[in-house]
């Protein structure tokens, strides 16, 4: 297994069910039951220092989405070039997340991952089976999908077990 197999199968391994689309509602379902019940101050949080905040992870759950939406898009419409990876880290710094309001960055993820849901439903599974390169690795459009919806559950489980339960949550 290559170290981008090992990369993705951590994330793939968060899915609970076989159904990722039904999967995708549902993480995204309980991200937004949780940082709905955030107060302001509670969303400015950071279990440790140099860590990001609930804002900033918020954030960065929508950052990734969106990179992970645009190359489903490219490889199921046949795009053949090696779309470049990102660095989330710097990603994160430059979001200005907690600059921002709660209540817009829960709106920001809202609407990205509808439209993650939207587009997703409407592929057809040659579609879903479609590669491209990203970041010099080949995925299928259905596995960046299932990335989406791992690396959701992955930081749903960090937020219960390092946040959530330090603001007294859990």
């Amino acid at each position: 297994m290559s170290d981008f197999q090992k990369y993705i199968q951590r994330y793939l391994d968060q899915i609970p069910a076989g159904d990722w689309l039904a999967e995708l509602k549902k993480s995204g379902e309980k991200t937004l039951g949780i940082y709905s019940n955030l107060t302001e101050e509670q969303s400015r949080f950071a279990y440790a220092e140099g860590k990001w905040t609930l804002k900033e992870l918020l954030l960065h759950l929508s950052d990734c989405e969106r990179v992970f939406q645009y190359r489903m898009l490219a490889f199921a419409r046949g795009d053949k070039n090696n779309l470049p990876g990102f660095d989330e880290n710097e990603y994160a710094e430059k979001s200005f997340a907690d600059k921002r309001t709660l209540e817009s960055l829960i709106e920001e993820y809202t609407l990205v991952r509808k439209s993650t849901q939207i587009f997703a439903e409407t592929l057809t599974p040659s579609a879903l089976q479609t590669t491209g390169i990203a970041n010099g690795n080949e995925v299928s459009v259905e596995t960046i999908g299932k990335l989406i919806v791992g690396h959701n559950y992955h930081h749903l489980n960090i937020i219960e077990e390092r946040y959530l339960s330090k603001l007294g949550w859990m």
